[in-house]
């Protein structure tokens, strides 16, 4: 289950890459690389007391979920 602090990167149509809550309509910071868009990500989780943080590829298709500490992560393996 979602919740309002977990984040998504996905890439806009200008080509730019986007890092967002998932309880709002606007960007929380846009960047050029799809590297830096999760690096913010995991910096405001880690801020806000950890959460998931999902990544789109360039196809818009779902390519990665992490457990962002301190997060609860109900899974005991690496990735």
């Amino acid at each position: 289950m979602s919740k309002p602090q977990d984040r998504t990167i996905s890439q806009r149509p200008d080509g730019k890459w986007e890092n967002k809550r998932n309880d709002s309509d606007r960007a929380s910071s846009v960047h050029d690389t799809q590297a830096e868009a999760q690096q913010a990500a995991r910096e405001m989780l880690q801020n806000q007391g950890g959460g998931e943080m999902t990544t789109k590829g360039r196809d818009g298709q779902f390519r990665a979920k992490d457990t962002i500490k301190p997060g609860n992560d109900p899974r005991n393996i690496k990735g």
